[in-house]
């Protein structure tokens, strides 16, 4: 019962992280129509990011004494996922800014097919294409992306209309529409970009966190080297004074809830359920945030509920509901076939790099 308990830690972290990442465009969608440099409030968020962060490498690893010895060679590593995480930011970001909250959940579907075959290429996931296990994950994958497609290119007539008024121009709120215009299909290919460089981030997660243990420490590091790169960017390309002053708004809302709710409370837990779970497990929740995109963007963008988006969400939760029921079963026949119990781990028990990790956080 109790190692149960603890395999189904992981699928409540992600759903937490999933929420707060979909919450995470809603709000920045929202500060970046009211006017705020998207350069600036990247910076303010790494930064708060990093003070929030700051006291465990000073205090928790100390005080428990478990904080593995931090070498050059891992310190490049680690500043290599900085680099990625700050690319992805700047991707994402950007690509919001020309589309929507919508969108940008519907791309962060490539994630697991993008995190899979990179797992498959660096022999990381065990894959038997006969086993029902396998072709379940796939098939679940698979629909959950069909899902993303069906809320993206399918509107449909409205349901339910949102009892806020829009809260940024019909043109830059309908997907539909836009399907042909340059800024959209920009934001698009930025869009994917942020999702491949997100899969490649999780990867080079499970290889660091074979070597450094610490899921804090890792994360202050991180937010560390992403608050000077984002500095650097944001001293070069937003110059004016206006661009660096906060006024009491959206903006600052927006900033405080990336800082600490998205990237530091989500962003760390992501990073703890990569370690207990694997890469391949944590990329599978991430079409689940296309529906609490949909959900938020009616309830705080004031977009109208269609009945594509009613229709994408089922099949999403569908497929994602499949992929998780045949991961698990995978772990449940694992852990008995070894005779011991343990938390959710990927499927590739041969390879030492995902096995469960007994250190703390």
């Amino acid at each position: 019962m109790e190692g149960r308990a603890r395999g189904s830690l992981p699928f409540v972290g992600m759903i937490m992280v999933v929420l707060a990442q979909a919450g995470n465009m809603v709000v920045m969608k929202m500060a970046m129509s009211d006017g705020i440099n998207k350069y600036t409030m990247v910076f303010y968020c790494n930064a708060l990011s990093s003070l929030v962060l700051l006291p465990c490498p000073l205090i928790i690893s100390r005080r428990s004494g478990s904080c593995p010895p931090l070498t050059f060679a891992v310190l490049c590593k680690i500043f290599l996922l900085a680099l990625l995480g700050f690319a992805a930011q700047m991707c994402g970001y950007v690509g919001i800014d020309y589309s929507s909250p919508v969108l940008g959940t519907a791309m962060m579907n490539l994630i697991p097919a993008f995190t899979f075959i990179l797992a498959i290429i660096l022999r990381m996931e065990k894959v038997n294409w006969k086993s029902w296990s396998t072709q379940a994950k796939l098939v679940g994958t698979i629909t959950s992306i069909l899902g993303a497609f069906v809320v993206t290119l399918y509107r449909g007539p409205p349901v339910l209309r949102s009892p806020r008024p829009p809260s940024v121009q019909p043109h830059r709120r309908l997907p539909f529409l836009l399907l042909q215009q340059s800024n959209w299909i920009l934001g698009g290919f930025l869009l994917a970009a942020q999702a491949f460089l997100l899969a490649s981030s999780y990867i080079l997660q499970a290889f660091i966190l074979k070597e450094y243990p610490a899921v804090l420490n890792l994360m202050f590091y991180v937010m560390f080297f992403l608050t000077i790169l984002s500095g650097l960017l944001s001293f070069i390309t937003a110059r004016e004074l206006q661009s660096w002053i906060l006024k009491v708004n959206v903006g600052l809302i927006a900033i405080l809830y990336s800082g600490v709710v998205a990237v530091a409370f989500g962003s760390t837990l992501g990073t703890w359920c990569v370690k207990r779970a694997g890469p391949v497990y944590v990329s599978m929740f991430k079409p689940l945030g296309i529906v609490f995109a949909v959900g938020l963007g009616f309830l705080f963008l004031g977009e109208m509920l269609h009945l594509g988006s009613l229709i994408g969400a089922l099949v999403i939760v569908m497929g994602f509901h499949t992929a998780v029921w045949a991961k698990s079963k995978e772990e449940e026949k694992a852990i008995e076939g070894s005779g011991v119990g343990g938390s959710f781990a990927s499927s590739s028990h041969d390879t030492p790099l995902l096995q469960n990790q007994a250190s703390s956080v």
